[in-house]
């Protein structure tokens, strides 16, 4: 029987019964075996009467109103329950549950996750849709694989997830995570196949609309199968992912350098604006510096001389070099050595100030900042503020943040009002309060998620608004007095320290809303002013302690404002900052000691510094004055003896060759007694004449060129070197030859040189010359000689030193960092100084990272055979070496070394990154990357390359950074042609950046496979303007690129052929000079282009292109007509000739036009569509020989009157019908016309060419002999081609040729001989014979007999054809009957002007008996084999010659 301590259990468990059908009158007798039970929507307020059921493992309850889990203690089988859209607000009562391994608690309004350490066996767990705002509860439950946390409050993943290790599925969805970083977070969990964070069920997480919110997280969760609900198992889209996330990586890592690189410019402007403001005080340490030695000299000869002085004055004996002495006061005067050291003591002075002066100038970019003000800062003995550094602040999630609720403020309140909106908007400045201890990274912190309520401090203002201000001295002020107060209390002087003299602050970007001015009654906080979103202070209510009385009218601006929403302020800016206080810098004239005070306002730098100048000059002009001595050029032995006073080398203790001329130190070692030797102020860039001087004490090479210390040795007894103001800047090569050379040295300076690591140069030195006591005029303590020592012994790699740079780590993690991943893997698992260690412990060492452990040499890594990333920065290494062994090392970082070539890695060919940037190559050298086949990325920024030849088999490379070096050829980028994975070059900072015109363009277009240049992405419009521009561009680039060389002065021909060239860039055009033929043929020039310039070219061949000019063409005038542009281009058109002829006439002017090219003889312009020859300008080449102008669109023979030689003109397959007067008007030279394949019918203007041997008029339009009987007058011609004229049809045209031209040896391509001519002579014969036969003549007049007058009977001619102008031939009695005589009279005009009614009426006379030669008339009846054999040679085709056919004549 059951029995109920409340009588509504009963009520609560019949529904339970009911809803699962089971009898409550059993359950109650019996109990029950039933292990599931059900309850939804109602009838189940408390959780009762489980007891009754002792063998459930399921219990789902669903819409119940339960506000709390109960009565769970005795359901010890319980493996499943469900309390579901409940009112639960706390998980608890589950302790007794340990087999329980489903939990689903979704849609209630829990806050925390709590109490579930003892479900060990928990596999799934529901906590959806509540209101968690962290993750945490969870550490135990080491079998969880199901985790839905969507629709809660959680913004941050952190690592409260990484003990649960089996997680498989997570759901995050509408949540507030907002950061990729956070996501990372998650590749922990290595069994994770299913990510939810953008379920479409819930809300959107902010994270998810960021750029690449998926391919960040398929790339860095590699064995997801599923992503926001969608199938992502497929193989295709984890590579998309991974292909996408390298190409991101790749961007951003040449975004990173392009920053990188824009910092060190301003770092080099910087430098520069440094080296600028030391100029003058170096100008006068330099010059105070000569004027002392000078001093000095004087003054250790004058003690020198002392002792001896009183016989020089009796005996009067004074040498030559005593009378050249440099004083302008006597010798004798007794206070002469008393003055030397005055003023030595005086120049000191100066040099010590100006020394001061040279720190003073190291500050740079000054900003005073506008809310600054001196008044507040008064007490405090600040001045100013000099802003030291500025960082963008760049994050979107903030930014968001900041826009969406500003939107939505803007909205609610209907605020739009664009000034409204500005007026609310301020810039406000944020510094952390000294008085409250915060956690490390605080501001870093503030920079990644903003102001958190749990963030701020426990001030009591602070704890709900965010602490701003819009004046410096209210936000600062605090942390200075808090800084003085403490070293009060700890009796010291806080001005010794001067800790409160840099601070940084944080500039926010506020949206203030609805503000009031707060009131002295109520705290600051939200629910004292509910309606407003800020509050300010203005500074005259603040604290005393913060203000003070002023006479400025800043007090009324500056306030203290409080924020109440934190996501209203956004970080915008870091600014780290420096005060400027009172400086009173310390003279050594007592009469200067006056303090410069920096804030005052009555002298300017100008006047100072010319007070300055002034206090030099005084100290130059002080007594004793030293005039100059002659400089020395060179070094003999009379200059050695007279410098020293004595003949004998050994005797010589002292030289002092300062200030001369020298450059060279000869036979120095014969001076064995030397111990003391001065050659500063001279010209040395190197010591390798001072060797083997065993006594030498004291060496001064000061204010040199000394550039190394190699070939200085055998000093072993020198104790004082002075090597500052030189250009040595290799420390560890000269440390080296000083410690093995100059044993005994205590006291060294090297001040003012351009060493490459000044930051731990002291240090080094100290450490290495363990007998040094003063280094650059400073005492060597022994704290600092300790110090030095352990520098030292940090140089050498060890076992100690590579366990806690190193990582054993199999794989890099998938993280999204600038760090090389040898840093990345130190960092994320160092092995540490007590690792277990076994024999083979170097074998797992995969990374190791050894940056700015100021290493000299790589040693001890020859057992490190599984090294894959290593990492050397920041060193002093000189040499890749140690590394042999390394053969499976993938990554190598070697920036900021002191390297100067690239060896020692033929061996590690698995290497795909390699970096040397901020070194010191020179150059690569050709094999250096032949053996490296899968190198992807190579870094060599900040070096001094001048060439990329050791590139060209570099095949792999993809990412290649060389900014900032000496590549000044564009040849350079041609041996990056071939490199076809290329994707990513900068070159920026290169001589060839600013020598090449139009470099960007000019790489781009020989390059096309890159998509980015010096950090811009490269866009389609940049392409197609490089190829508009650098297409069909012949330079000398090109050329050197093909023949391997730039040594163009052996070159004698250029065969440049079919590629699309359109102008020539032949520089410099001298290196050509020896080019004497050029094929260009089939390409696109438009004009002769930069072949004009090429001095000793004689042969041309530009056949095949589009020709218009031997110069660029000039734009067509706007004023011609569109008929006149018509008749340019056809003149056959008819149209615009008026402006045509004009243009002509313009165009004459071109044979004033000075002539080019003297060298060409041979010119080739075939098939280019030249049209107009006058407009061509080949009147400019006076020493042409041979034209070539076949297959044109030239309709006239002109423009060539000034090709006085030409000798050969070919203008065969063009258009020209006629010749003009001008054509052949001058005296011509021509010995070869080709006029075939043209449209030609007759032949005048041919008669000037007096010395033409060969005509080749064939195929053109000829009909008439009379045409041919022009050729009379050219009695040299000697071969002729006439065949494909009409003319031709019948072979009378061949006899009369040769008859008429005695001199022909050639017709038509066959030989002329003598049988040929003889034929001739029989066919006119026997033509004359006919015409006796046929026609009898009579010259008496019929009178009237019985015979009427004899007529001729009629005859009908049907084919008779004669030459035209054959009327010679005909004699004086050649006369018509009245009737044709009437029909001539009639028909004169016809007559005159149709060939055919002329060759009638030849023959007409001939049938009337007219007298003519046999011979004449031969040829119509009868012809000869050899033209019978032309004939059908016709018939079938062209004759072949050499003449003929086209192609032959090019």
């Amino acid at each position: 029987m059951i029995e109920l301590e409340n009588p509504d259990q009963e009520e609560i468990i019949k529904e339970l019964c009911l809803c699962n059908g089971l009898s409550y009158e059993v359950v109650g007798q019996e109990g029950s075996d039933t292990s599931k039970l059900e309850m939804f929507f109602s009838g189940y307020p408390r959780i009762v009467g489980l007891s009754l059921f002792p063998s459930l493992t399921s219990l789902t309850i669903v819409a119940q109103d339960i506000k709390e889990i109960s009565g769970l203690e005795i359901c010890l089988q319980l493996k499943e329950l469900w309390i579901a859209e409940c009112c639960l607000e706390k998980i608890g009562g589950l302790q007794e549950c340990k087999n329980l391994e489903k939990l689903y608690l979704y849609y209630n309004k829990i806050s925390k996750i709590e109490n579930l350490e003892k479900l060990l066996k928990l596999e799934v767990l529901w906590l959806n849709h509540n209101a968690i705002k962290n993750i945490e509860g969870l550490q135990t439950l080491k079998n969880l694989n199901d985790l839905n946390l969507a629709g809660n409050l959680i913004s941050v993943i952190g690592r409260c997830l990484d003990p649960n290790e089996q997680l498989e599925r997570l759901n995050l969805s509408g949540n507030q995570i907002c950061s990729f970083k956070d996501l990372t977070n998650l590749t922990r969990l290595h069994h994770l196949t299913d990510l939810c964070l953008n379920d479409p069920q819930y809300k959107t997480n902010p994270v998810c609309l960021l750029y690449n919110y998926s391919t960040h997280v398929l790339y860095h969760l590699p064995c997801l199968q599923r992503l926001d609900t969608f199938d992502v198992s497929a193989k295709p889209i984890k590579e998309l992912a991974d292909i996408t996330a390298m190409k991101k990586i790749m961007y951003y890592n040449m975004r990173i350098k392009t920053i990188q690189r824009h910092l060190n410019e301003d770092l080099e402007k910087l430098n520069d604006r440094k080296c600028k403001l030391w100029k003058l005080p170096e100008e006068r340490i330099k010059l105070f510096s000569f004027v002392k030695k000078n001093l000095e000299r004087e003054l250790a000869e004058l003690k020198g001389s002392g002792k001896g002085h009183s016989e020089r004055s009796n005996n009067k004996k004074v040498t030559e070099l005593e009378k050249s002495k440099n004083c302008e006061t006597v010798t004798e005067e007794p206070s002469l050595q008393q003055k030397i050291l005055t003023k030595l003591n005086a120049l000191q002075e100066r040099i010590t100030f100006w020394n001061k002066k040279l720190d003073e100038f190291n500050s740079c970019c000054e900003l005073i900042l506008s809310r600054f003000c001196t008044w507040d800062f008064r007490t405090f003995g600040i001045t100013g503020v000099k802003v030291k550094r500025v960082i963008k602040v760049n994050n979107r999630i903030l930014r968001l943040k900041f826009e969406n609720k500003l939107q939505k403020f803007l909205d609610n309140e209907d605020l739009h009002d664009s000034e409204s909106y500005r007026n609310m908007l301020e810039c406000l400045f944020y510094v952390s309060d000294p008085e409250v201890t915060v956690k490390k990274k605080h501001l870093l912190q503030i920079l990644e998620k903003g102001f958190k309520d749990s963030e701020t401090s426990k001030l009591p203002f602070r704890k709900e608004a965010v602490i701003l201000a819009n004046s410096l001295s209210i936000c600062d002020c605090p942390r200075i007095q808090f800084l003085q107060q403490k070293y009060k209390d700890e009796k010291k002087n806080s001005f010794e320290h001067e800790l409160f003299r840099h601070g940084i602050l944080l500039i926010t970007k506020v949206f203030l809303g609805q503000s009031v001015q707060a009131r002295e009654q109520d705290s600051i906080s939200q629910a004292n002013y509910p309606m407003v979103n800020s509050v300010f202070i203005p500074r005259k209510y603040l604290l005393n302690s913060v203000v003070q009385q002023r006479d400025c009218d800043c007090n009324f601006r500056q306030c203290k404002w409080f924020v109440f929403d934190h996501d209203f302020v956004l970080p915008e800016y870091i600014v780290e900052f420096e005060y400027i206080t009172v400086v009173k810098p310390h003279s050594l004239f007592s009469s200067f000691n006056n303090a410069i005070l920096e804030e005052s306002k009555k002298n300017s730098e100008g006047s100072v510094l010319s007070q300055d100048l002034k206090f030099d000059e005084e100290v130059i002009k002080m007594e004793p004055r030293i005039k100059p001595r002659p400089k020395l050029i060179s070094l003999d032995d009379k200059t050695i003896f007279s410098l020293a006073k004595t003949n004998i080398y050994s005797h010589i203790v002292s030289l002092n060759l300062h200030g001369n001329r020298l450059n060279k130190l000869r036979d120095l070692s014969k001076l064995t007694g030397l111990r003391k030797l001065s050659i500063s102020f001279n010209e040395f860039t190197c010591l390798d004449d001072v060797y083997h001087l065993y006594n030498l004490e004291y060496l001064d090479a000061s204010h040199n060129h000394v550039i190394t210390l190699e070939g200085f040795r055998g000093l072993m007894k020198l104790k004082h070197l002075d090597l500052s103001w030189n250009q040595l800047k290799k420390s560890g090569a000269e440390i080296n030859v000083l410690r093995k050379h100059t044993a005994s040295l205590l006291t060294l300076d090297i001040r003012h040189n351009p060493w490459q690591k000044p930051a731990t140069l002291r240090l080094s030195v100290i450490g290495r010359l363990k007998t040094l006591t003063h280094l650059d005029g400073l005492v060597i303590s022994e704290e600092e000689a300790a110090a030095a020592v352990k520098f030292i012994t940090g140089t050498k790699i060890t076992q100690s030193s590579l366990l806690p740079h190193s990582s054993t780590a199999e794989e890099r993690p998938r993280i999204l960092s600038i760090w090389t991943s040898a840093k990345i893997l130190t960092q994320m698992s160092k092995l540490g100084p007590h690792s277990h260690l076994n024999g083979n412990w170097y074998l797992k060492i995969t990374a190791l990272n050894l940056d700015g452990q100021h290493l000299f040499e790589i040693t001890n890594l020859e057992k490190l055979e599984n090294l894959k990333w290593a990492s050397f920065n920041n060193n002093n290494l000189s040499k890749i070496e140690g590394l042999e062994s390394c053969v499976n090392l993938e990554e190598l970082t070697l920036d900021g070394n002191c390297i100067s070539k690239i060896e020692g890695i033929s061996k590690l060919t698995k290497l795909t990154r390699l970096s040397l940037n901020n070194n010191l190559l020179t150059g690569l050298e050709k094999h250096t990357f032949d053996n490296i086949l899968h190198l992807h990325s190579l870094s060599l920024e900040n070096n001094k390359i001048t060439s990329l030849s050791g590139l060209q088999k570099a095949f792999t490379l993809i990412e290649l950074y060389i900014s900032n070096n000496y590549v000044a050829l564009n040849q350079e980028i041609y041996n990056l042609k071939g490199l076809c994975n290329l994707v990513i070059l900068d070159m920026y900072g290169n001589i060839i950046v600013w020598n090449q015109e139009n470099y960007r363009l000019f790489v781009i277009f020989h390059l096309p496979e890159l998509k980015a240049l010096d950090g811009i992405s490269i866009e389609p419009p940049e392409t197609e303007c490089a190829k508009d521009l650098f297409g069909g561009r012949l330079t000398s680039d090109m050329i050197a690129e093909r023949q391997g060389h730039s040594d163009f002065t052996q070159m004698q021909e250029l065969n440049w052929t079919s590629s699309s060239i359109r102008t020539v860039d032949l520089i410099p055009v001298d290196q050509f000079r020896n080019v004497c033929n050029v094929n260009l043929q089939n390409n696109n020039l438009t004009s002769f282009s930069g072949l004009i310039y090429l001095p000793n070219v004689k042969v041309l061949c530009l056949n095949y292109n589009h020709i218009e000019s031997i110069m660029p063409r000039l734009k067509p005038q706007a004023h011609l007509t569109s008929r006149q542009l018509l008749y340019q281009k056809v003149p056959s058109s008819g149209y615009g000739q008026q402006g045509t002829s004009k243009i002509n006439r313009d165009t004459m002017s071109n044979e004033n036009l000075p002539p080019i090219m003297h060298s060409l003889e041979v010119l080739h312009l075939g098939y280019n569509g030249i049209s107009n020859l006058i407009q061509l300008q080949l009147n400019r080449l006076r020493n042409l020989k041979f034209l070539f102008l076949q297959g044109n669109e030239i309709s006239q023979v002109e423009g060539l009157d000034n090709l006085v030689v030409l000798q050969e003109l070919v203008v065969d397959h063009n258009r020209i019908r006629a010749f003009n007067d001008s054509a052949f008007a001058k005296p011509s030279s021509l010995l070869a016309l080709h006029l075939e394949e043209n449209r030609l019918r007759e032949l005048s203007k041919l008669q000037s060419l007096v010395k033409l041997e060969k005509l080749f008029l064939g195929y053109n339009k000829i009909q008439d002999m009379a045409e041919l009987e022009k050729l009379d007058g050219i009695s040299s011609l000697r071969e002729l081609t006439v065949y494909g004229n009409p003319i031709c049809r019948k072979m009378l045209h061949r006899h009369v040729l040769i008859f008429r031209l005695p001199n022909l040896q050639m017709l038509d391509g066959i030989p002329v001989n003598s049988d040929d001519r003889a034929k001739a002579e029989f066919h006119f014969s026997e033509l004359q014979a006919k015409k006796n036969s046929l026609i009898p003549v009579t010259n008496s007049r019929m009178d009237g007999g019985s015979f009427g007058p004899v007529k001729a009977p009629p005859m009908k001619i049907t084919n008779v054809i004669l030459p035209g102008g054959f009327s010679h031939y005909l004699g004086s009695d050649f006369t018509l009957t009245p009737e044709v005589e009437d029909k001539k009279n009639k028909n004169a005009g016809i007559l005159t002007n149709n060939p055919r009614s002329i060759h009638a009426e030849i023959a007409f006379r001939q049938l009337r008996g007219i007298n003519l030669s046999p011979s004449l008339l031969s040829h119509q009846n009868m012809a000869s084999p050899t033209a019978q054999m032309y004939q059908s040679n016709q018939d079938e085709g062209r004759i072949p010659g050499s003449h003929f056919p086209r192609a032959n004549q090019m």
